[in-house]
Protein backbone atom coordinates (compact mmCIF):
# COMPACT_ATOMS: atom_id res chain seq x y z
CA UNK A 1 0.00 0.00 0.00
CA UNK A 2 2.57 2.38 0.68
CA UNK A 3 5.58 3.21 -1.59
CA UNK A 4 9.02 3.27 -1.23
CA UNK A 5 9.82 6.58 -0.05
CA UNK A 6 6.56 6.90 2.08
CA UNK A 7 7.75 3.80 3.77
CA UNK A 8 11.85 5.30 4.03
CA UNK A 9 10.13 8.57 5.70
CA UNK A 10 7.71 6.70 7.79
CA UNK A 11 10.40 4.28 9.11
CA UNK A 12 12.14 7.91 10.36
CA UNK A 13 9.43 8.87 11.84
CA UNK A 14 8.42 5.76 14.13
CA UNK A 15 12.23 5.66 15.04
CA UNK A 16 11.06 8.23 17.81
CA UNK A 17 8.66 5.82 19.36
CA UNK A 18 9.80 5.58 23.23
CA UNK A 19 7.38 3.64 24.74
CA UNK A 20 6.21 0.29 22.71
CA UNK A 21 3.04 0.15 20.97
CA UNK A 22 0.06 -2.52 19.63
CA UNK A 23 -2.23 -1.84 16.71
CA UNK A 24 -5.70 -4.12 17.64
CA UNK A 25 -7.35 -4.86 14.64
CA UNK A 26 -10.47 -5.68 14.20
CA UNK A 27 -11.78 -6.89 10.62
CA UNK A 28 -14.38 -8.99 8.07
CA UNK A 29 -13.70 -10.11 5.26
CA UNK A 30 -14.66 -7.05 2.88
CA UNK A 31 -12.04 -5.68 0.65
CA UNK A 32 -11.59 -2.52 2.71
CA UNK A 33 -10.52 -4.89 5.80
CA UNK A 34 -8.04 -6.53 4.32
CA UNK A 35 -6.83 -3.02 2.97
CA UNK A 36 -6.51 -2.02 6.70
CA UNK A 37 -4.49 -5.20 7.83
CA UNK A 38 -2.31 -4.91 5.24
CA UNK A 39 -1.50 -1.15 6.02
CA UNK A 40 -1.04 -2.08 9.75
CA UNK A 41 1.59 -4.81 8.90
CA UNK A 42 3.18 -2.98 6.61
CA UNK A 43 3.59 -0.05 9.12
CA UNK A 44 4.79 -2.98 12.59
CA UNK A 45 7.47 -4.39 10.02
CA UNK A 46 9.02 -0.81 10.10
CA UNK A 47 9.55 -1.14 13.68
CA UNK A 48 10.72 -3.34 16.35
CA UNK A 49 8.26 -1.24 18.77
CA UNK A 50 5.17 -2.16 16.79
CA UNK A 51 3.34 -5.00 17.08
CA UNK A 52 -0.01 -6.34 15.14
CA UNK A 53 -2.78 -7.87 17.12
CA UNK A 54 -6.17 -9.36 15.59
CA UNK A 55 -9.16 -9.09 18.34
CA UNK A 56 -11.92 -8.70 15.92
CA UNK A 57 -13.71 -7.57 18.91
CA UNK A 58 -15.29 -3.97 18.13
CA UNK A 59 -18.55 -3.66 16.13
CA UNK A 60 -17.15 -1.10 13.74
CA UNK A 61 -15.13 -3.17 11.21
CA UNK A 62 -12.74 -2.23 9.86
CA UNK A 63 -10.93 -0.62 12.67
CA UNK A 64 -7.98 -0.39 14.68
CA UNK A 65 -6.92 0.51 18.21
CA UNK A 66 -3.55 2.05 18.69
CA UNK A 67 -2.38 1.09 22.44
CA UNK A 68 0.51 1.71 24.75
CA UNK A 69 1.48 -1.91 25.78
CA UNK A 70 0.47 -2.63 28.97
CA UNK A 71 -1.69 0.81 29.53
CA UNK A 72 -5.14 2.33 28.75
CA UNK A 73 -3.47 4.94 26.44
CA UNK A 74 -5.40 4.53 23.26
CA UNK A 75 -6.96 5.44 20.30
CA UNK A 76 -9.04 4.27 17.67
CA UNK A 77 -9.90 4.59 13.67
CA UNK A 78 -12.40 2.47 11.92
CA UNK A 79 -11.82 2.98 8.40
CA UNK A 80 -8.41 3.38 6.62
CA UNK A 81 -6.95 6.69 7.59
CA UNK A 82 -4.76 7.26 4.08
CA UNK A 83 -5.35 10.54 1.83
CA UNK A 84 -5.30 13.27 3.84
CA UNK A 85 -5.50 11.62 7.66
CA UNK A 86 -2.38 9.62 7.11
CA UNK A 87 -0.52 12.38 9.11
CA UNK A 88 -3.15 11.91 11.63
CA UNK A 89 -2.03 7.90 12.03
CA UNK A 90 1.98 8.50 11.88
CA UNK A 91 0.87 11.06 14.77
CA UNK A 92 -1.41 9.17 17.06
CA UNK A 93 1.58 6.49 16.36
CA UNK A 94 4.08 9.32 17.75
CA UNK A 95 1.97 10.13 20.55
CA UNK A 96 1.00 7.05 21.99
CA UNK A 97 4.33 5.66 21.67
CA UNK A 98 5.66 8.41 24.18
CA UNK A 99 6.57 10.90 21.36
CA UNK A 100 5.79 14.62 23.52
CA UNK A 101 3.44 16.34 21.44
CA UNK A 102 4.20 20.23 20.10
CA UNK A 103 1.56 21.82 22.23
CA UNK A 104 2.20 24.58 24.77
CA UNK A 105 2.29 23.42 28.56
CA UNK A 106 -0.02 25.89 29.23
CA UNK A 107 -2.99 24.02 26.71
CA UNK A 108 -1.23 20.55 28.47
CA UNK A 109 -2.38 21.62 31.93
CA UNK A 110 -5.73 22.38 31.27
CA UNK A 111 -6.71 18.90 28.68
CA UNK A 112 -5.08 16.93 31.92
CA UNK A 113 -7.30 19.02 34.18
CA UNK A 114 -10.76 18.27 32.31
CA UNK A 115 -13.21 16.36 34.65
CA UNK A 116 -15.37 14.00 33.53
CA UNK A 117 -15.75 11.09 31.19
CA UNK A 118 -15.57 11.98 27.87
CA UNK A 119 -16.46 9.66 24.49
CA UNK A 120 -15.37 11.49 21.43
CA UNK A 121 -16.53 10.24 17.98
CA UNK A 122 -15.44 12.19 15.03
CA UNK A 123 -16.50 11.97 11.54
CA UNK A 124 -13.92 12.38 8.48
CA UNK A 125 -13.53 12.32 5.19
CA UNK A 126 -10.87 11.27 3.29
CA UNK A 127 -10.94 14.41 1.23
CA UNK A 128 -11.54 17.01 3.67
CA UNK A 129 -8.63 19.10 4.72
CA UNK A 130 -10.17 20.48 7.71
CA UNK A 131 -10.52 16.89 9.08
CA UNK A 132 -7.35 16.51 10.61
CA UNK A 133 -7.37 19.25 12.81
CA UNK A 134 -9.73 17.28 14.75
CA UNK A 135 -8.75 13.97 14.17
CA UNK A 136 -5.65 15.04 15.83
CA UNK A 137 -7.04 17.26 18.59
CA UNK A 138 -9.11 14.33 20.02
CA UNK A 139 -6.21 11.85 19.91
CA UNK A 140 -4.12 14.19 21.23
CA UNK A 141 -6.09 15.00 24.06
CA UNK A 142 -7.00 11.43 24.71
CA UNK A 143 -3.66 10.18 24.78
CA UNK A 144 -2.61 12.93 27.68
CA UNK A 145 -6.25 12.49 29.36
CA UNK A 146 -7.24 8.42 30.56
CA UNK A 147 -10.97 9.86 30.95
CA UNK A 148 -10.84 11.16 27.36
CA UNK A 149 -11.68 8.48 24.54
CA UNK A 150 -11.88 9.17 20.59
CA UNK A 151 -12.38 7.06 17.90
CA UNK A 152 -12.30 8.54 14.27
CA UNK A 153 -14.72 7.08 12.32
CA UNK A 154 -14.46 7.55 8.25
CA UNK A 155 -17.67 8.85 6.97
CA UNK A 156 -17.32 6.98 3.27
CA UNK A 157 -16.53 3.49 5.18
CA UNK A 158 -19.37 3.51 7.70
CA UNK A 159 -22.51 5.10 5.05
CA UNK A 160 -25.08 3.06 6.81
CA UNK A 161 -23.86 5.02 10.25
CA UNK A 162 -23.33 8.26 8.49
CA UNK A 163 -26.80 8.55 7.10
CA UNK A 164 -28.29 7.07 10.42
CA UNK A 165 -27.12 10.05 12.41
CA UNK A 166 -27.93 12.53 9.58
CA UNK A 167 -24.50 13.36 9.48
CA UNK A 168 -24.12 15.49 5.52
CA UNK A 169 -20.65 17.75 6.41
CA UNK A 170 -17.60 16.90 7.88
CA UNK A 171 -16.06 17.03 10.33
CA UNK A 172 -18.98 16.36 12.35
CA UNK A 173 -18.08 15.39 16.38
CA UNK A 174 -20.14 13.68 18.93
CA UNK A 175 -19.57 13.78 22.54
CA UNK A 176 -21.10 10.72 24.94
CA UNK A 177 -23.31 9.94 22.24
CA UNK A 178 -24.52 13.22 21.03
CA UNK A 179 -23.95 16.10 18.82
CA UNK A 180 -21.10 18.10 20.18
CA UNK A 181 -19.74 20.09 17.51
CA UNK A 182 -19.44 20.79 13.49
CA UNK A 183 -16.35 22.09 11.50
CA UNK A 184 -12.52 22.86 12.29
CA UNK A 185 -11.28 22.66 15.58
CA UNK A 186 -8.20 22.89 17.56
CA UNK A 187 -7.40 21.72 20.95
CA UNK A 188 -7.50 25.20 22.63
CA UNK A 189 -11.05 25.60 21.07
CA UNK A 190 -12.55 21.98 22.16
CA UNK A 191 -11.21 22.52 25.52
CA UNK A 192 -12.66 26.28 25.76
CA UNK A 193 -15.98 24.24 24.84
CA UNK A 194 -15.29 21.81 27.61
CA UNK A 195 -13.82 23.95 30.21
CA UNK A 196 -16.49 27.18 30.62
CA UNK A 197 -13.99 29.02 32.64
CA UNK A 198 -11.23 29.18 30.05
CA UNK A 199 -12.45 32.18 27.69
CA UNK A 200 -12.86 34.10 31.17
CA UNK A 201 -9.52 33.19 32.46
CA UNK A 202 -8.17 34.60 28.67
CA UNK A 203 -9.83 37.74 28.67
CA UNK A 204 -8.51 38.38 32.29
CA UNK A 205 -4.91 37.74 31.17
CA UNK A 206 -6.01 39.76 27.43
CA UNK A 207 -6.87 42.99 29.13
CA UNK A 208 -3.76 42.87 31.51
CA UNK A 209 -1.41 43.39 28.17
CA UNK A 210 0.67 46.58 27.55
CA UNK A 211 -0.19 48.55 24.79
CA UNK A 212 1.19 47.27 21.72
CA UNK A 213 2.83 49.44 18.99
CA UNK A 214 1.08 47.09 15.92
CA UNK A 215 -1.95 45.37 16.84
CA UNK A 216 -2.94 43.20 13.97
CA UNK A 217 -6.46 42.06 13.68
CA UNK A 218 -7.27 38.91 11.72
CA UNK A 219 -4.19 35.64 11.13
CA UNK A 220 -4.70 35.29 7.45
CA UNK A 221 -1.95 35.71 4.77
CA UNK A 222 -2.54 39.50 4.93
CA UNK A 223 -2.28 39.75 9.08
CA UNK A 224 0.69 37.14 8.96
CA UNK A 225 3.27 39.17 6.46
CA UNK A 226 2.19 42.32 8.44
CA UNK A 227 3.11 40.87 12.05
CA UNK A 228 6.49 39.63 10.53
CA UNK A 229 6.98 43.00 8.70
CA UNK A 230 6.53 44.85 11.95
CA UNK A 231 8.26 42.43 14.55
CA UNK A 232 11.65 42.81 11.92
CA UNK A 233 11.30 46.72 12.76
CA UNK A 234 11.54 45.24 16.38
CA UNK A 235 8.06 47.09 17.15
CA UNK A 236 5.97 45.40 20.19
CA UNK A 237 3.37 43.43 18.03
CA UNK A 238 0.43 41.34 18.76
CA UNK A 239 -1.99 39.44 16.69
CA UNK A 240 -5.68 39.14 17.53
CA UNK A 241 -7.42 36.62 15.56
CA UNK A 242 -10.47 34.04 15.56
CA UNK A 243 -8.44 30.94 13.78
CA UNK A 244 -5.00 31.75 12.54
CA UNK A 245 -5.31 30.77 8.64
CA UNK A 246 -8.64 31.88 8.20
CA UNK A 247 -9.80 30.98 4.82
CA UNK A 248 -6.62 29.45 3.63
CA UNK A 249 -7.26 27.01 6.07
CA UNK A 250 -9.82 25.87 3.61
CA UNK A 251 -8.19 26.05 0.76
CA UNK A 252 -7.70 22.77 -1.18
CA UNK A 253 -4.80 23.04 -4.00
CA UNK A 254 -2.82 26.11 -3.98
CA UNK A 255 -0.99 26.55 -7.68
CA UNK A 256 -0.60 30.34 -8.06
CA UNK A 257 1.48 31.34 -5.37
CA UNK A 258 4.27 32.53 -7.13
CA UNK A 259 7.57 30.01 -6.68
CA UNK A 260 5.59 27.01 -5.16
CA UNK A 261 3.88 25.16 -8.07
CA UNK A 262 1.57 23.24 -5.74
CA UNK A 263 0.57 23.10 -2.26
CA UNK A 264 -2.02 23.14 0.30
CA UNK A 265 -3.95 25.79 2.95
CA UNK A 266 -3.64 23.90 5.71
CA UNK A 267 0.16 22.90 4.72
CA UNK A 268 0.87 26.88 3.91
CA UNK A 269 -0.75 28.49 7.07
CA UNK A 270 1.54 25.78 9.20
CA UNK A 271 4.72 27.39 7.13
CA UNK A 272 2.77 31.01 8.03
CA UNK A 273 2.55 29.92 11.56
CA UNK A 274 5.87 28.83 12.06
CA UNK A 275 7.46 32.10 10.44
CA UNK A 276 5.53 34.26 12.75
CA UNK A 277 6.49 32.21 15.95
CA UNK A 278 10.12 32.79 14.44
CA UNK A 279 9.64 36.58 15.96
CA UNK A 280 8.80 38.63 19.07
CA UNK A 281 4.47 38.31 18.16
CA UNK A 282 2.53 38.10 20.80
CA UNK A 283 -0.02 35.71 19.25
CA UNK A 284 -3.95 35.80 20.60
CA UNK A 285 -5.67 32.84 18.86
CA UNK A 286 -9.23 32.04 19.02
CA UNK A 287 -10.23 35.77 19.71
CA UNK A 288 -12.77 37.65 17.46
CA UNK A 289 -12.78 41.24 17.63
CA UNK A 290 -16.01 43.00 18.08
CA UNK A 291 -15.30 46.77 18.08
CA UNK A 292 -12.85 49.23 17.43
CA UNK A 293 -12.76 52.63 19.01
CA UNK A 294 -10.20 54.91 16.94
CA UNK A 295 -8.32 57.56 19.27
CA UNK A 296 -9.69 60.60 20.16
CA UNK A 297 -6.60 62.70 18.95
CA UNK A 298 -3.22 62.33 16.95
CA UNK A 299 -1.12 59.70 18.31
CA UNK A 300 -3.65 58.07 20.62
CA UNK A 301 -4.15 54.31 21.28
CA UNK A 302 -6.66 53.06 19.61
CA UNK A 303 -8.94 50.18 21.61
CA UNK A 304 -10.04 46.81 20.24
CA UNK A 305 -12.38 45.51 22.13
CA UNK A 306 -12.63 41.40 22.11
CA UNK A 307 -15.96 39.54 22.04
CA UNK A 308 -14.11 37.71 25.35
CA UNK A 309 -15.11 41.05 26.68
CA UNK A 310 -11.19 42.34 26.58
CA UNK A 311 -9.97 45.10 25.22
CA UNK A 312 -6.21 45.48 24.14
CA UNK A 313 -4.82 48.90 22.99
CA UNK A 314 -2.57 49.49 20.50
CA UNK A 315 -0.63 53.14 19.14
CA UNK A 316 -1.68 51.24 15.56
CA UNK A 317 -4.08 49.18 13.97
CA UNK A 318 -3.46 46.64 10.87
CA UNK A 319 -7.01 45.61 10.32
CA UNK A 320 -7.09 42.24 8.20
CA UNK A 321 -10.14 40.17 9.01
CA UNK A 322 -10.30 38.32 5.70
CA UNK A 323 -13.62 37.25 4.36
CA UNK A 324 -16.11 34.37 4.46
CA UNK A 325 -18.11 32.34 2.38
CA UNK A 326 -21.62 34.10 0.69
CA UNK A 327 -24.70 32.68 1.89
CA UNK A 328 -27.33 32.39 -1.16
CA UNK A 329 -29.75 34.25 1.69
CA UNK A 330 -33.01 32.46 0.24
CA UNK A 331 -35.22 30.42 2.56
CA UNK A 332 -34.41 27.06 3.72
CA UNK A 333 -30.72 27.72 3.38
CA UNK A 334 -29.65 28.49 7.16
CA UNK A 335 -32.72 25.67 8.32
CA UNK A 336 -30.63 22.95 5.94
CA UNK A 337 -26.89 23.89 6.53
CA UNK A 338 -24.57 20.91 7.34
CA UNK A 339 -28.36 19.16 6.27
CA UNK A 340 -27.40 18.96 2.49
CA UNK A 341 -26.52 22.56 2.59
CA UNK A 342 -22.58 22.61 2.42
CA UNK A 343 -20.29 24.98 1.56
CA UNK A 344 -17.01 22.78 1.02
CA UNK A 345 -17.22 20.20 -1.59
CA UNK A 346 -13.59 18.54 -0.90
CA UNK A 347 -14.96 17.90 2.54
CA UNK A 348 -18.70 17.03 2.20
CA UNK A 349 -18.53 15.78 -1.21
CA UNK A 350 -18.12 12.23 -0.49
CA UNK A 351 -20.90 11.70 2.12
CA UNK A 352 -22.93 12.63 -1.33
CA UNK A 353 -21.75 9.49 -3.27
CA UNK A 354 -24.30 8.12 -5.61
CA UNK A 355 -26.84 10.71 -4.67
CA UNK A 356 -28.19 14.34 -6.81
CA UNK A 357 -26.13 17.77 -5.99
CA UNK A 358 -26.37 21.12 -7.37
CA UNK A 359 -23.37 23.46 -7.02
CA UNK A 360 -24.44 27.24 -6.64
CA UNK A 361 -22.16 29.08 -9.14
CA UNK A 362 -20.69 29.32 -12.01
CA UNK A 363 -17.49 31.06 -11.69
CA UNK A 364 -13.81 29.03 -11.10
CA UNK A 365 -14.83 27.59 -7.45
CA UNK A 366 -18.21 26.49 -9.17
CA UNK A 367 -17.12 25.00 -12.06
CA UNK A 368 -14.21 23.27 -10.05
CA UNK A 369 -16.56 21.93 -7.35
CA UNK A 370 -18.89 20.73 -10.37
CA UNK A 371 -15.92 19.02 -11.68
CA UNK A 372 -14.77 16.84 -8.66
CA UNK A 373 -18.18 16.36 -7.22
CA UNK A 374 -19.16 14.39 -10.39
CA UNK A 375 -16.47 11.77 -10.22
CA UNK A 376 -18.48 10.91 -6.92
CA UNK A 377 -21.93 11.78 -7.21
CA UNK A 378 -24.34 10.65 -9.32
CA UNK A 379 -25.23 13.79 -11.10
CA UNK A 380 -24.71 17.19 -11.04
CA UNK A 381 -26.73 20.88 -11.29
CA UNK A 382 -24.44 23.52 -12.10
CA UNK A 383 -26.91 27.04 -11.21
CA UNK A 384 -25.48 29.97 -12.91
CA UNK A 385 -27.17 33.61 -12.44
CA UNK A 386 -25.58 34.94 -14.94
CA UNK A 387 -26.28 34.09 -18.97
CA UNK A 388 -22.61 32.96 -19.05
CA UNK A 389 -20.49 30.83 -16.96
CA UNK A 390 -17.79 33.15 -15.71
CA UNK A 391 -14.54 29.96 -15.42
CA UNK A 392 -11.63 29.77 -16.68
CA UNK A 393 -12.11 28.26 -20.81
CA UNK A 394 -10.02 25.12 -19.31
CA UNK A 395 -12.23 24.24 -17.01
CA UNK A 396 -15.28 24.90 -18.70
CA UNK A 397 -14.43 22.53 -21.38
CA UNK A 398 -13.65 20.07 -18.76
CA UNK A 399 -17.19 20.48 -17.65
CA UNK A 400 -18.43 20.26 -21.07
CA UNK A 401 -17.07 16.78 -21.40
CA UNK A 402 -18.90 15.04 -18.28
CA UNK A 403 -21.62 13.27 -19.11
CA UNK A 404 -23.43 13.96 -15.10
CA UNK A 405 -23.33 17.32 -15.36
CA UNK A 406 -25.95 19.84 -15.96
CA UNK A 407 -25.54 23.88 -16.38
CA UNK A 408 -28.12 26.14 -16.49
CA UNK A 409 -27.38 29.58 -17.06
CA UNK A 410 -29.65 33.14 -16.33
CA UNK A 411 -31.02 31.23 -13.08
CA UNK A 412 -31.90 32.44 -9.56
CA UNK A 413 -31.61 30.05 -6.69
CA UNK A 414 -35.22 30.98 -4.10
CA UNK A 415 -35.87 28.19 -1.96
CA UNK A 416 -33.89 24.93 -0.69
CA UNK A 417 -36.70 22.67 0.80
CA UNK A 418 -36.40 19.84 3.29
CA UNK A 419 -38.71 17.15 4.40
CA UNK A 420 -37.27 18.96 8.60
CA UNK A 421 -34.14 16.77 8.85
CA UNK A 422 -32.68 17.11 5.19
CA UNK A 423 -32.73 18.61 1.89
CA UNK A 424 -34.66 17.28 -0.84
CA UNK A 425 -35.03 19.74 -3.35
CA UNK A 426 -34.00 23.33 -4.64
CA UNK A 427 -36.22 26.08 -6.05
CA UNK A 428 -35.36 28.57 -9.02
CA UNK A 429 -36.47 31.54 -11.08
CA UNK A 430 -35.43 31.25 -15.00
CA UNK A 431 -34.72 34.93 -15.42
CA UNK A 432 -35.41 34.66 -18.77
CA UNK A 433 -39.26 33.54 -18.84
CA UNK A 434 -39.60 34.55 -15.45
CA UNK A 435 -40.93 30.90 -14.49
CA UNK A 436 -39.88 28.78 -11.29
CA UNK A 437 -38.55 25.20 -11.58
CA UNK A 438 -38.00 22.65 -8.88
CA UNK A 439 -34.89 20.35 -8.95
CA UNK A 440 -35.22 17.04 -6.31
CA UNK A 441 -31.75 16.31 -5.32
CA UNK A 442 -29.99 15.15 -1.72
CA UNK A 443 -27.09 18.16 -1.66
CA UNK A 444 -26.48 22.00 -2.38
CA UNK A 445 -23.11 23.48 -2.65
CA UNK A 446 -22.64 27.06 -2.58
CA UNK A 447 -19.84 28.61 -4.19
CA UNK A 448 -20.63 32.39 -4.91
CA UNK A 449 -17.69 34.36 -3.76
CA UNK A 450 -16.87 35.89 -0.39
CA UNK A 451 -18.25 38.38 1.29
CA UNK A 452 -15.90 40.76 3.99
CA UNK A 453 -16.33 40.65 7.81
CA UNK A 454 -16.20 43.53 8.55
CA UNK A 455 -19.75 44.46 9.84
CA UNK A 456 -18.14 45.27 13.74
CA UNK A 457 -16.41 48.28 11.72
CA UNK A 458 -19.15 50.12 10.15
CA UNK A 459 -19.20 53.12 13.65
CA UNK A 460 -15.19 52.82 13.20
CA UNK A 461 -13.60 53.36 9.81
CA UNK A 462 -15.26 54.09 6.28
CA UNK A 463 -16.43 51.13 4.43
CA UNK A 464 -17.33 50.74 0.31
CA UNK A 465 -21.17 50.35 -0.28
CA UNK A 466 -19.98 46.54 -0.26
CA UNK A 467 -18.71 46.25 3.20
CA UNK A 468 -15.14 46.26 1.98
CA UNK A 469 -12.56 48.66 3.98
CA UNK A 470 -11.46 51.68 2.01
CA UNK A 471 -7.93 52.11 2.16
CA UNK A 472 -5.34 54.51 -0.14
CA UNK A 473 -2.26 53.60 -1.84
CA UNK A 474 -0.62 52.89 1.43
CA UNK A 475 -3.01 51.07 3.08
CA UNK A 476 -4.19 53.56 5.61
CA UNK A 477 -7.71 54.02 6.28
CA UNK A 478 -9.91 57.45 7.05
CA UNK A 479 -8.30 56.72 10.35
CA UNK A 480 -5.16 58.05 11.11
CA UNK A 481 -3.12 55.32 12.66
CA UNK A 482 -5.32 52.07 11.22
CA UNK A 483 -4.30 50.31 8.38
CA UNK A 484 -6.16 47.19 6.45
CA UNK A 485 -5.03 44.99 3.94
CA UNK A 486 -6.19 41.92 2.25
CA UNK A 487 -10.02 40.25 1.14
CA UNK A 488 -11.55 43.02 3.50
CA UNK A 489 -10.49 45.81 1.88
CA UNK A 490 -11.19 47.19 -1.67
CA UNK A 491 -8.27 46.16 -3.20
CA UNK A 492 -9.50 44.42 -6.00
CA UNK A 493 -8.56 40.54 -6.96
CA UNK A 494 -9.03 38.77 -3.84
CA UNK A 495 -5.72 36.47 -4.14
CA UNK A 496 -4.05 34.86 -0.95
CA UNK A 497 -0.21 36.64 -2.91
CA UNK A 498 -1.95 39.75 -3.43
CA UNK A 499 -2.88 39.61 0.45
CA UNK A 500 0.90 39.21 1.65
CA UNK A 501 1.91 41.78 -0.08
CA UNK A 502 -0.99 44.06 1.36
CA UNK A 503 0.09 43.25 4.49
CA UNK A 504 3.75 43.75 4.22
CA UNK A 505 2.80 47.14 2.54
CA UNK A 506 0.59 48.54 5.03
CA UNK A 507 2.79 47.38 8.05
CA UNK A 508 5.93 49.14 6.73
CA UNK A 509 2.86 52.18 6.47
CA UNK A 510 2.32 51.75 9.99
CA UNK A 511 5.95 51.72 11.27
CA UNK A 512 6.41 54.75 8.64
CA UNK A 513 3.51 56.62 10.84
CA UNK A 514 5.14 55.47 13.94
CA UNK A 515 8.20 56.76 13.49
CA UNK A 516 7.19 60.27 11.91
CA UNK A 517 4.33 60.68 15.41
CA UNK A 518 5.51 63.98 16.97
CA UNK A 519 7.70 62.85 20.42
CA UNK A 520 5.29 64.88 22.41
CA UNK A 521 1.91 63.37 20.66
CA UNK A 522 4.12 59.67 21.02
CA UNK A 523 4.78 60.35 24.73
CA UNK A 524 1.61 61.57 25.63
CA UNK A 525 -0.27 58.85 24.42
Amino acid sequence: MLDNNLKTQLKGYLANIRQPIELVASADDRAKSREMLELLDEIAALSDQVSVIRADDDQRRPSFLIRRVGTDVAVRFAGVPLGHEFTSLVLALLQVGGHPPKLSQEVIDQVQALDGDYQFESYFSLTCQNCPDVVQALNLMSVLNPRIRHVAIEGGAFQQEVEARQIMSVPAIFLNGEPFAQGRMDVEQIVAKLDTGASARAAEKIAAKEPFEVLVVGGGPAGAAAAIYSARKGIRTGIATERFGGQVLDTMAIENFISVSHTEGPKLVAQLEQHVGDYDVDVMNLQKAAKLVPAAREGGLHEVTLESGATLKARTVILSTGARWRQMNVPGEDQYRNKGVTYCPHCDGPLFKGKRVAVIGGGNSGVEAAIDLAGIVAHVTLIEYDRDLRADAVLQRKLASLPNVKVITSALTTEVKGDGSKVVALTYKDRNHDTLHEIELEGIFVQIGLVPNTEWLRDAVALSTRGEIEIDHRGETSQPGIFAAGDCTTVPYKQIVIAMGEGSKASLSAFDYLIRLPADLAEAA
